[in-house]
């Protein structure tokens, strides 16, 4: 019998790659203890900072120097941006004032800057990182080239134009593209503008889902760049064996000229960890301009890097320098890390229909917990510390794994350099969306892979390429060579035609098909790469985004900047598709009202299937839900805004997301006066539990909190990851409570310490409000200024849902646990950022501290 293969190999062997970089015969090379001599290299000028913007003129008038009407304009930036600082569109994101700031558009722009020639520089490159999305450079008046696609680098020589003193560099930004859809990628588009077909751009601020703003600008840096005699090309370091630090580097010398001589000088030290550095010399000899090195080395008690719970994020610096004369002559330097990963069959083996799903981290195999991953920012700004702001509470939240997804963008250094340091892998997928990869220019979509291929493959947090977003039929030329360039490009990471696709599923049957909720605490597939349901920010951000007037309207006009900023702009009946489910919770009379019963939708919508998902491991490998961030600030299916506040879902699923973990399953959420058993599960990940005496209790609560019942079961050590313990029942009297609670905890022996708790809430939707309408009880808040807060419980009854207060400082505030259960009495440390600005509530208890 022929031996089965998986889906990933049936893929592979179709591409037909040439070898990986990585492959083939290496030359050993020994490391010994110390660093190379730090170098400058060869000069890099940044032309970042204010230059110049105009809209409209001719381009006789912008190269002659006619700039009387201009503005300053911020690079990287975007048109947008530099109209918002200037004072000429209002803030695109409140109201609809993005219906006015879109005009800007569709106008021919132009930004000039001027510098002054580096002493000494007699050969250059001017390099832009991105430019969005078709224009024009020129340089001194020579025009350099154009350009089209927003996701390739821009590289041109201009030593023959520079100039001695002050040198001009002017560049003509297009309109944004149109294309009115007559059905084109599928009938959803009819009337649309699809203009982002016709190129590589962020399709997802064209109007189709959030916002409307189809922006343009120079949104990477700018850079002019000493030429060198021999240049070192593309290095890539990839990891053989994690457990022995065994590590190849790929890389390409370059001459101007003919042959050329001389040593590569290397070195390896720790990055965010203590450790001794360690360094090589290869020997170089090439008779042509080009010459390639592969070379293997084993580094000395090497670190390896894990993923977020199962270790520290270890990164290395690799410096490199070529050395001819005595002289170096070109150097680059870049972080990686000690890491393989590879992509295991499900338990029934290969599947020439399934990919392999069992995603095996330096040898281990782990469940990968993730979400969904949005475009930061509509108007293309992208700074590190809204990256560090988003991906630390990811990771806080004990993800593992981001989706960039094909409606967004090969993502940024600085995001991948975050993800790095945070431990937090990524699946990054090329700019195509619902088989756009066949209508889109062949030509762009391969600039776009090979150079972000190329740019991102050092990222341990790299973990997997995807073709893209949602398309049924990924097929064709263009799939075909980003399947083929993953091999040959790079050859350690595997590559998915789509998403979902081989196995995976995406499923909107809750709120798109308006199912109830319960339909998700069933829903389960090897790994489910989206589901969810939208929900409104928290007040205080809703409060940013809308005219004061309609704070205070309720229901909201149809034409209002509330329904405005709704997915789609409320043009598929959102609105009624939300109030749906708010009506299960609260009644749908204010707008408080209505970001509270959508919040609590979302989240009692999402829980059950991460929980479900992480019990049927290893049939069940992973899931991301959709998702952790938004583009613009908007109600939508983001579990934090786009200002960095947490919605009530992000807690909720953080709790479910713990690596030591008690989960109660349920098969629907309703049980009135029905016999009920549910199953309860012990999940220990990373083996918290080896060697420790603990006991898992299950209490159920009633309408008015009083006690049900209660069971427990004690065990000594971590038999498994996944371990069903018992069933968990209620007769007909227990379960006729509206609404009734199920608490489950661990508790460490001796002395019952708490590790992990979750409660749970069923029949709420029997009687609208009941769970806002418990018996009351009082809290406390004790800060400490040790970096925790104490919050008790002074009353009689159970606290339920205690979550932190705190409208002044909510986008930079976090907090170790939020949405919980305190008993009578009962005081814990929660761990926060701020010691003051926060104060305390329950649902059944009024803010205090």
């Amino acid at each position: 019998m022929a031996e089965l293969k998986s889906l990933d190999q049936v893929d592979r062997e179709s591409f037909g790659p040439a070898p990986s970089p990585v492959s083939g015969q290496a030359v050993k090379v020994a490391l010994s203890p110390g660093k190379s001599a730090d170098s400058d290299g060869p000069l890099r000028l940044s032309l970042d900072g204010e230059w110049l913007m105009a809209d409209g003129g001719s381009e006789e008038q912008r190269l002659s120097g006619f700039w009387n009407d201009a503005m300053p304009a911020l690079v990287p930036g975007s048109v947008h941006t530099a109209l918002l600082a200037a004072g000429r569109i209002p803030d695109p994101y409140v109201g609809r004032n993005d219906e006015i700031a879109k005009k800007e558009s569709f106008k021919t722009w132009w930004l000039m800057r001027r510098f002054e020639r580096p002493a000494e520089v007699a050969n250059a490159r001017l390099v832009f990182g991105g430019i969005c999305d078709s224009c024009s450079v020129w340089m001194n008046g020579e025009k350099l080239g154009d350009h089209k696609g927003m996701f390739a680098e821009l590289n041109y020589d201009v030593s023959s134009c520079l100039v001695e003193g002050e040198n001009t560099v002017v560049v003509r930004l297009d309109p944004v593209p149109v294309r009115i859809s007559s059905g084109e990628p599928n009938d959803f588009f009819l009337g649309m503008n699809v203009g982002w077909l016709d190129t590589a751009v962020i399709n997802n601020i064209y109007g189709w889902h959030y916002i409307d703003l189809p922006t343009l600008g120079i949104w990477r840096p700018v850079t002019l760049r000493e030429q060198p005699a021999v240049s070192i090309e593309d290095p890539f370091v990839a990891t053989m064996d994690a457990g022995a630090g065994v590590v190849r580097l790929h890389t390409r010398l370059k001459s101007s000229g003919a042959g050329f001589s001389g040593s590569l000088q290397g070195s390896v030290e720790p990055e965010n960890f203590e450790g001794d550095a360690c360094q090589f010399t290869y020997e170089v000899e090439a008779s042509d301009e080009t010459g390639s090195i592969l070379l293997e080395m084993k580094i000395p008690e090497a670190r390896q890097w894990w993923p977020v719970d199962y270790g520290e994020p270890n990164l290395y610096r690799m410096r490199l320098s070529f050395v001819s004369q005595g002289k170096a002559l070109d150097c680059r330097d870049f972080t990686f890390g000690i890491r393989t990963i590879e992509m295991a069959p499900l338990p029934d083996g290969p599947d020439p229909e399934l990919y392999n799903w069992t995603f095996v981290v330096n040898g281990k195999p782990i469940f990968v917990k993730g979400a969904n991953w949005c475009t930061l920012d509509a108007l293309l700004r992208f700074d590190r510390e809204r990256y560090e702001r988003f991906l630390h509470l990811a990771r806080d939240s004990h993800m593992q794994l981001l989706r960039a997804w094909g409606s967004g963008m090969p993502e940024t250094d600085e995001f991948y350099d975050v993800a790095d340091r945070c431990g937090m892998m990524v699946l990054q997928e090329w700019p195509t969306a619902w088989n756009s990869h066949r209508i889109q220019p062949y030509d762009i979509l391969e600039e776009t892979v090979r150079h972000n291929t190329i740019r991102l493959r050092n990222h341990p947090s790299l973990v997997m390429w995807g073709g893209g977003n949602e398309s049924g039929e990924p097929f064709g030329e263009a799939i075909d060579m980003m399947g083929r360039l993953s091999w040959e490009l790079d050859g350690t990471r595997a590559f998915h035609r789509g998403e979902p696709w081989g196995g995976s599923i995406h499923s909107y049957h809750v709120y798109w098909q308006r199912q109830p909720l319960s339909y998700n605490s069933t829903l389960s597939a090897p790994f489910i790469g989206e589901f969810g349901l939208a929900s409104v920010p928290n007040h205080e951000t809703v409060e940013r985004y809308l005219p004061a007037d309609e704070l205070v309207a309720w229901p909201p006009a149809s034409d209002s900047g509330f329904t405005h900023h709704m997915p789609v702009f409320n043009l598929k009946a959102e609105q009624a598709i939300m109030s749906q489910y708010v009506a299960d919770f609260v009644a749908n009379d204010s707008l408080k009202n209505f970001i509270l019963g959508m919040q609590m939708a979302q989240a009692t919508g999402m829980r059950h299937t991460l929980e479900l998902a992480r019990t049927r491991w290893p049939e069940a490998t992973g899931v991301c839900y959709y998702k952790l961030t938004d583009n613009n600030p908007a109600a939508s299916w983001a579990t934090v805004d786009w200002y960095g506040v947490p919605k009530i879902a992000f807690h909720i699923l953080r709790q479910a997301y713990r690596p030591r973990h008690v989960c109660v399953l349920f098969n629907r959420l309703s049980f009135v006066g029905a016999p009920a058993s549910f199953p309860v599960f012990l999940l220990d990940d990373r083996g918290d539990l080896d060697m420790q005496n603990w006991i898992v209790n299950v209490r159920a609560f009633g309408s008015d909190l009083q006690f049900l019942d209660q069971y427990g079961h004690a065990g000594i050590g971590s038999p498994d990851t996944v371990h069903r313990l018992f069933d968990f029942r209620l007769d007909s009297d227990q379960t006729w409570n509206c609404p009734l609670f199920i608490v489950a905890e661990i508790g460490l022996l001796p002395g019952n310490r708490i590790v992990d708790r979750v409660f749970y809430w069923l029949n709420y939707a029997e009687i609208q409000g009941c769970l806002f309408s418990l018996p009351r009880t009082q809290l406390s808040l004790v800060r400490d200024h040790s970096g925790y807060v104490a919050v008790g419980n002074i009353g009689d009854r159970p606290a339920v849902g205690v979550h932190f207060v705190c409208p002044e400082i909510s986008q930079e505030f976090s907090c170790a646990d939020s949405f919980f259960w305190l008993e009578p009495g009962e005081e814990r440390p929660i761990e926060t950022s701020h010691q003051t600005g926060a104060r305390v509530a329950a649902w059944n208890a009024d803010e205090t501290g």
